[in-house]
């Protein structure tokens, strides 16, 4: 696809960063494009709108009262499902927090932060994540995910997963249910969608094992 070319052409390649033997795949120069960028927006758009929410149970249906009482009669009532719908969007630290404002300003919906521990105020949720020399705490606030909600997450690359399993696991504390991870970059390889509780996506899939 002409949209995904586009994307690839503009990662930055780094070698050696942060360490030697790893090579940094940078999505930032995708967001000094507008048309990039807007590209970007519009290709996940598409998969949530497409995809994602026709996949989504109907809410809960709501009833309605028609006609009036009079004459001791009771009124009639129907039932009305609401449609389906994406209720917040999880950003991971640091680069999610780039595309969930305006995926979730586009949706309608919440924009919820996922931060490591202590950057938050007030009352958090927790969960531990592994790292590559040992672990690490992400943490959400409180009453920011209601019961029953629909949510997204995204990042900008998924490897060993470590890091999206925790910020699910952050939304079912809540009592939400993540219906889709999206990613701009996937690293196959390292199998992290394989971690992960729910369907995901990734625009871009890195070939380097």
């Amino acid at each position: 696809m002409a949209d995904v070319e586009l994307l690839k052409s503009l990662l930055g390649v780094h070698p050696g960063f942060p360490k030697p033997g790893i090579t940094f795949l940078d999505f930032l120069p995708i967001l000094r494009d507008p048309t990039a960028f807007e590209t970007l927006l519009t290709h996940f758009m598409h998969r949530i709108t497409t995809t994602v929410i026709p996949s989504l149970p109907p809410s809960p249906a709501a009833s309605t009262s028609n006609g009036s009482n009079t004459g001791g009669d009771l009124a009639s009532t129907s039932t009305i499902q609401a449609r389906p719908k994406i209720d917040a969007v999880v950003g991971l630290d640091a680069r999610g927090f780039l595309l969930g404002p305006p995926l979730a300003l586009r949706l309608g919906a919440a924009f919820v932060p996922v931060r490591k521990r202590g950057k938050l105020p007030g009352v958090c949720v927790q969960a531990v994540y592994e790292k590559e020399y040992g672990e690490d705490i992400f943490e959400m606030q409180a009453g920011s995910i209601q019961p029953g909600q629909n949510v997204l997450v995204v990042d900008d690359l998924i490897a060993t997963g470590g890091s999206a399993k925790a910020a699910g696991e952050l939304v079912a504390k809540q009592g939400g249910r993540v219906v889709q991870y999206l990613f701009v970059i996937s690293i196959p390889f390292l199998r992290g969608i394989e971690r992960l509780d729910a369907p995901a996506y990734a625009i871009i899939e890195s070939k380097d094992d």
